[in-house]
């Protein structure tokens, strides 16, 4: 009987839990994108159109551009630059200023003058019988404006006395006319000649070019034939004239210890020649009327065993200094 209530009992209390059991709430079955999944979904989307726009922008702006560039049939054509014609100015001006400067008959002045000037101009350059002469016209300068207008210098000797005229003139492209009257004013001033430069001097290179030097500068007055003993090979001399001058002797020559090019054998050599002046009579009593010293900057070559010469030309600074 005992055994038989605690079975009993024991039923009891298992029926008592399974019916705790099945009043208890069930448990919620959670739904689509709960706990924040739907905020990684909408940024996933956000970020695949982001990549989506790069890509397509990368390849159509490229191509874009491409058909929108200009082509080279729509590329504006390069003007050409229109310069002042300075030599033709040059020229134009001297012949106006040896008219101007021509008063002997101003009738045939006036006339000249008239064919550089606007028409009706002319009267208003007007001067006196003999009041002005003009003498060794040479233009020094063409002072450029603009590609209309310049002014040509042209130095003069006016009434004996050096000066300088000063003559505007226009030009429109293919045609020049003078655009106002001339002025004279003062001759250029002199310039003050700096001290020549100083350098070492190499005098057994000097020595080497002394009778190299000699035997060029006797063949080069007189004796044409020979001068390619002494020129470099592929160089060109042009003597002088045939009885121009006779040789002297070479009085001084001044051999730099170093070449300006960096090459010693290679050297400028500072020369000065002696010539004598030959009378030009053809008889009895033929010889010289005097001497003239000249000063030039030869050129000189060392081929290994021997100096040859590939130029000649005036000396600068040869005033000393």
């Amino acid at each position: 009987m005992a055994k038989t209530a605690r079975r009993d009992t024991g039923v009891r209390d298992r029926a008592d839990d399974v019916d705790d059991e099945l009043d208890a709430p069930r448990p919620r079955k959670l739904r689509a994108g709960a706990g924040g999944r739907w905020w990684v979904g909408v940024g996933r989307v956000l970020l695949w159109a982001f990549v989506i726009v790069v890509i397509f922008n990368g390849i159509w702006f490229p191509i874009r551009n491409g058909f929108s560039l200009p082509t080279s049939a729509a590329e504006p054509e390069a003007t050409e630059t229109v310069q002042f014609p300075e030599t033709a100015a040059a020229a134009f001006a001297l012949r106006f200023a040896d008219a101007y400067l021509d008063t002997a008959d101003p009738e045939t002045r006036q006339a000249a003058l008239a064919t550089f000037v606007p028409e009706g101009q002319a009267g208003r350059l007007n001067l006196p019988a003999d009041s002005l002469t003009g003498e060794n016209l040479t233009v020094i300068a063409v002072d450029v404006h603009d590609e209309h207008n310049a002014v040509v210098v042209i130095r003069a000797d006016v009434n004996g006395e050096a000066m300088s005229l000063e003559v505007p003139v226009y030009s429109d492209g293919s045609s020049l006319v003078l655009s106002g009257g001339p002025a004279l004013l003062a001759a250029p001033a002199r310039a003050e000649l700096p001290a020549a430069p100083s350098f070492d001097q190499d005098p057994r290179v000097a020595e080497q070019l002394e009778s190299v030097l000699t035997g060029f500068f006797e063949a080069y007055a007189e004796e044409a034939g020979h001068l390619d003993r002494y020129v470099e090979l592929g160089a060109t001399v042009t003597p002088l004239p045939a009885n121009s001058v006779e040789f002297v002797e070479l009085s001084d020559i001044t051999v730099p210890s170093q070449s300006s090019t960096g090459d010693d054998d290679v050297r400028q050599v500072a020369s000065t020649v002696v010539w004598a002046l030959p009378s030009g009579d053809t008889g009895e009593g033929t010889g010289e009327v005097g001497q003239m010293v000249q000063n030039y900057l030869v050129t000189v070559v060392n081929s290994g065993n021997e100096w040859y010469v590939r130029d000649i030309q005036g000396a600068p600074h040869s005033f000393g200094g």
